[in-house]
């Protein structure tokens, strides 16, 4: 590793706005193993499947129906 770098010809990262965010959320096991599952038949990790399926519920503006019976 260099003892100095020179970032005086750098540029902005312009995806630095669209950077995920870590949080914690508390998801029932159940519901993780199923996301687990579908995004193992697609390919990804799920914690991609998940997030691209709350963008989606997001751009989509869908809304919960709950049912409390």
């Amino acid at each position: 590793m260099r003892d100095q770098y020179n970032f005086s010809e750098s540029t902005q990262n312009p995806y630095a706005k669209k950077l995920k965010k870590q949080i914690t959320i508390r998801i029932d096991e159940d519901t993780i193993g199923y996301f687990k599952e579908m995004a193992d038949d697609k390919g990804i990790p799920y914690q991609s499947l998940i997030n691209l399926y709350l963008r989606d519920c997001a751009q989509e503006h869908k809304e919960l129906s709950l049912d409390w019976k």
